[in-house]
């Protein structure tokens, strides 16, 4: 129990596993953008694959979403939260949140197997 969570291509929890995606950087970049109010975006550089964000929801949240061409038409998506919830636990708010951007994006693009 923690107030972090990331995702990593060999993470002991399933829902947490690297999602890698069928499609170009540039759309996969635009997507993961898509899941946040602009306004809420503190830093975007498609170039280093990195967006930022102060996440304002149920909790407020600061969200790294990593975006990476593996391959062409392969691109790996991570992200990383660490919730503000002003204590030493979040009780999984922040693996949750993780999980719903990969529902989204998973609802948008291609999902492939990361062999």
């Amino acid at each position: 129990m923690s107030n972090h969570s990331e995702t990593d291509e060999k993470h002991k929890d399933s829902q947490l596993v690297t999602h890698y995606y069928k499609a170009k950087h540039g759309d996969i970049f635009q997507g993961v953008e898509g899941l946040f109010d602009p306004s809420n975006i503190v830093a975007a550089s498609k170039e280093r694959g990195e967006i930022t964000v102060r996440y304002k929801g149920k909790r407020r949240a600061f969200v790294v979403a990593t975006v990476i061409m593996v391959r062409p038409f392969r691109t790996a998506v991570d992200f990383s939260v660490t919730t503000d919830s002003g204590g030493p636990v979040d009780f999984g708010y922040s693996r949750n949140l993780i999980i719903d951007f990969y529902k989204q994006l998973d609802s948008e693009f291609t999902v492939i197997d990361p062999d």
